[in-house]
């Protein structure tokens, strides 16, 4: 196995794709900021500094972090009987791609939750026999009770809290509502625990409500997804731990610097999904605010800026943003550490042909998050018995994944319109929609795809 460091993170870079021209009276400035990370403590990367840098790994103890598996619990799971045997599957499935090193726990969930393996507020340290040991504890889980997943969450908080690790990563499982405990609980839960880990959520099954399940998934910078047949958990949960056992360097920001007289419109993720970071801002400095990212591995991700700037005449131009890839210092005593970082630029120019010109990859990614939204609408509105309403957006729906290329959208949207004309957007509604159908294109309706080249 690898030597990993954690004296070493990936090698970050940072593409700005933009159409820097304005016309005269131009005030809005629209970027694509790609970031890819490549290499880390497996094949590189670069070194940190000052007292960001720590002591090299032990050999073969895999990945510097601690993983926590929330399995739900609650009665709901035995019906069918099935559904708790595969969670319990999936979770020994889990533990067995764990690296040797990885700290874990496994938390069983109902309106309280309690510690299923090791115990004690204590994780174990993965090898051969703490794997055993954590399975064979799983085959005396067995569903009862309610469900009130701010308390998993809250335990989950805890355990990593004592770990001395760089990467605290959850993995949730839920079957149903959050019906024991209060909205606004959950939201403290969330809030408390948003920047302390980071956590993927799945729903199983269909009683479950999307919108809390891709909330938690949002508020804690993971993936959301559904598995409808519970026979597919193992494989989604080897994937899922597979995907943490890759991540290399946790709560990178993205930095966002701006002259006097910018005004930041907003700031999302655009791919692979589409996330809303503008209301995320955390202030660093005159003009300077940071946005979270979440863990890192081998990968690369797209970023949608949108600033206004203020007017200025034919010739002139400026820099409209500095965006900066940002590594915090976890003691908190030394300065962050720039990763990488790429300019937004405005040019004001009176030819036509330059100012009125849309960059390909701004016009792709207006069009992705124009997607999730018209899903979300015309589902919506499918709920609430307008059809008309639910026929114009998810027709849109269809019209947008055709032209952008987004296969997997347009398939699963197949299954609740009857596409007449893509190019168009002309749909009619199903008269009968399978309920798995609908929950797996609300919650899959965020996934994006990325630029044809």
């Amino acid at each position: 196995m690898a030597n990993f460091s954690k004296s070493h993170v990936p090698q970050f870079s940072v593409e700005v794709y933009q159409n820097e021209y304005l016309p005269e009276g131009g005030r809005e400035v629209n970027a694509i900021v790609t970031v890819t990370s490549t290499g880390g403590g497996t094949t590189g990367g670069i070194p940190l500094t000052g007292a960001t840098a720590s002591p090299a790994r032990v050999p073969g103890q895999g990945p510097n972090a601690a993983v926590v598996i929330m399995v739900d619990c609650s009665g709901s799971m035995d019906y069918p009987p099935t559904k708790m045997r595969n969670a319990r599957d999936a979770t020994a499935a889990a533990i067995d791609t764990l690296r040797d090193g990885t700290s874990f726990a496994v938390v069983g969930g109902t309106h309280v939750a309690k510690e299923v393996y090791p115990g004690n507020g204590r994780l174990a340290t993965a090898d051969a026999q703490t794997r055993a040991q954590a399975k064979e504890a799983l085959r005396r889980l067995s569903a009862g009770g309610g469900t009130a997943i701010g308390t998993w969450l809250r335990l989950t908080d805890r355990l990593l809290g004592a770990a001395d690790v760089d990467i605290r990563h959850g993995i949730l499982l839920t079957d149903g509502r959050n019906e024991h405990e209060s909205p606004e609980d959950l939201a403290d839960a969330l809030e408390t625990c948003a920047g302390r880990f980071t956590c993927d959520a799945r729903g199983v099954g269909t009683d479950w409500e999307v919108k809390e399940v891709t909330a938690i998934a949002s508020g804690l910078l993971g993936t959301v997804d559904i598995v409808a047949d519970p026979a597919g958990l193992a494989a989604d949960f080897t994937q899922m731990m597979e995907n943490a056992m890759g991540k290399e360097v946790a709560d990178v920001a993205l930095r966002l610097w701006t002259p006097v007289g910018v005004e930041i419109k907003f700031v999302k993720q655009v791919a692979p999904t589409v996330a809303e970071l503008t209301d995320r801002r955390t202030e660093a400095g005159p003009r300077a605010g940071d946005y979270p990212t979440g863990s890192w591995g081998d990968e690369s991700r797209d970023y949608h800026v949108c600033v206004q700037v203020p007017e200025a005449g034919i010739g002139q131009e400026m820099l409209a943003a500095r965006v900066s890839l940002i590594l915090p210092d976890p003691s908190g005593t030394a300065a962050p550490q720039t990763l990488s970082q790429g300019l937004v630029r405005a040019v004001w120019t009176d030819d036509m042909v330059a100012s009125t010109s849309i960059n390909p990859q701004v016009a792709h990614y207006t069009g992705q998050a124009e997607l999730a939204q018209v899903i979300q609408q015309g589902l919506d509105a499918r709920k609430s018995g307008d059809f008309d309403g639910a026929t114009a957006k998810l027709g849109r729906a269809v019209q947008l994944a055709s032209a952008s290329g987004n296969a997997d959208t347009a398939k699963l949207l197949s299954k609740v319109v009857d596409v007449v004309d893509a190019a168009t957007g002309t749909v009619r509604l199903k008269a009968k929609v399978a309920e798995a159908d609908e929950m797996t294109l609300e919650t899959r309706s965020t996934k994006t795809v990325r630029v044809k080249k």
